[in-house]
């Protein structure tokens, strides 16, 4: 009766809907891309913050747009608060620069990274809860200061390994003025029309003009409204979007001879002049950095230059970087506004396409060696050695498993691919000396190989006996640069 009792009270092992369990063998690619993002937001000058994952309701209600309050996950404190969980790690910094304005004297520069949720659709590579790696430079509005984010995008991209890929980059000023010179002018409406552009990499020219105009069914048939644009003004939007060019400064040649003469036009041209000139003298080449008429970026924030970054090779990831210039978020909390722009790394969807394309590879261990024993070797002699392996900088492990025989030693090294195998014999011992394998070598050699007692001998040859005062040099010879 007690076990039937147990039976039923068992609980059902299981993960939330949108969200992800990561393994070593994901978390350690994971884990050597932050350290390479990391290094480079610190060579220019950005500092580490960390911000709650929760915060009031105010703070995020509206901050993103109409979407994005859709997709919040609304909670309560225990005090009947109106809380939620963040859904970028922007707003959360400019609530930051609000209420610490004596300890974040501007301009200051900041870098975060961690999980923000959102009640978004699962699918493929889209989660509920997701990493953003962020930084963000306040108090300057200076077109400079923008050029040098875009200029980080690059690096990152070189940094874990990547050298096709494509920082894309517009500014919203551009699209105001594009909108108003088509008498676009309502606040909500243009905001629509922003999210239209927004989709058009995602959905595509047909369904974007469909999108402009009455509406549209989706693939899973719900509605999907229209902005109800008049046939000459979407012509003229999406002619606009078209506009291409050989290097930054033609894009903006064309863009001039496009855009309606006004006030607003003058501005946004001044602003992309500036930031083409900004992005030569930071040496950041023309097939790298694209001026981009289409990029609009779905985000109500946003209020000056935007940008994003895709793969060509991988174009069914999107966009794994992006960001842009928020001159008027911080003003949500204070009576002075503080200028900032920054940008956020898409980190599941980077690292799932650095994965994808080969550039990262799948590591299940850190481990570079594994103490094994054979026979009655005391257990205090393997965790000497380790230890003396550990001082010289040698990530190490000691084989504790309640399998004891040789072939489940080397079995459990095989699994993680451990590539160092120590073995501690008695009569080794005995004789001051010691075994060392080179796993990944032995695994080389007998690839090829068909006959057993062949096999067995080509495994051998990756092993050798050496002096126990030897042993940190040979180890250290056979895993390199890996320490």
């Amino acid at each position: 009766m007690k076990d039937i009792e147990q039976k039923m009270t068992k609980v059902e092992a299981r993960t939330v809907k949108g969200c992800q369990d990561l393994f070593p063998e994901d978390m350690i690619p994971r884990k050597k891309v932050i350290r390479d993002i990391e290094a480079v937001f610190e060579k220019y000058g950005f500092l580490p913050i960390e911000t709650p994952a929760l915060e009031h309701l105010e703070t995020l209600l509206g901050a993103g747009g109409e979407e994005t309050n859709k997709e919040l996950f609304r909670l309560e404190s225990p005090e009947g608060e109106p809380i939620a969980l963040r859904f970028d790690m922007t707003v959360p910094f400019a609530r930051l620069l609000a209420q610490y304005p004596d300890k974040l004297k501007t301009p200051f520069r900041r870098y975060a990274c961690g999980p923000v949720w959102r009640a978004d659709k699962p699918g493929p590579g889209r989660f509920r809860q997701f990493t953003q790696f962020d930084i963000d430079a306040a108090g300057s509005e200076s077109v400079a200061v923008d050029a040098e984010i875009v200029a980080i995008m690059t690096e990152v991209m070189r940094a874990v390994g990547v050298e096709d890929f494509t920082v894309l980059v517009n500014n919203r000023k551009v699209v105001d003025a594009l909108l108003y010179g088509h008498n676009v002018r309502c606040p909500a409406r243009h905001r629509h029309v922003l999210r239209v552009v927004d989709k058009l990499a995602k959905v595509g020219l047909e369904n974007v003009r469909l999108e402009l105009g009455e509406g549209r069914i989706d693939e899973s048939g719900d509605p999907i409204p229209g902005v109800k644009l008049d046939a000459e003004t979407i012509d003229g939007l999406l002619a606009f979007l078209a506009i291409k060019a050989d290097t930054r400064r033609g894009i903006v040649d064309a863009m001039a001879a496009a855009l309606p003469p006004g006030e607003q036009t003058t501005s946004a041209l001044a602003e992309m002049e500036e930031l083409a000139s900004s992005l030569d003298a930071l040496g950041v080449d023309e097939k790298h950095a694209v001026f981009s008429p289409s990029l609009a970026r779905g985000l109500d924030y946003y209020t000056g230059p935007v940008f994003e970054t895709i793969l060509p090779n991988a174009p069914e990831f999107g966009a794994v970087m992006g960001g842009g210039r928020y001159n008027q978020l911080v003003a949500r909390f204070l009576d002075e506004p503080i200028p900032c722009t920054g940008m956020s790394v898409g980190l599941d969807r980077l690292v799932a396409a650095l994965q994808h394309t080969g550039v990262v590879l799948a590591a299940k261990t850190t481990v570079q060696a594994l103490i094994m024993t054979l026979g009655n070797v005391p257990v205090a002699e393997a965790m000497r050695t380790a230890a003396e392996l550990r001082k010289n900088g040698i990530r190490t492990e000691v084989y504790f498993g309640a399998k004891r025989s040789l072939k489940a030693q080397l079995s459990h090294a095989d699994r993680f691919a451990i590539p160092v195998a120590v073995i501690l014999g008695e009569d080794e011992l005995a004789k001051g000396m010691v075994s060392v394998k080179d796993l990944m070598a032995g695994k080389q050699q007998r690839a090829d190989i068909a006959d057993h007692d062949a096999y067995r001998q080509a495994g051998k040859t990756a092993q050798v006996t050496i002096p126990r005062s030897d042993l940190v040099d040979s180890v250290k010879s056979l895993v390199g640069d890996l320490t």
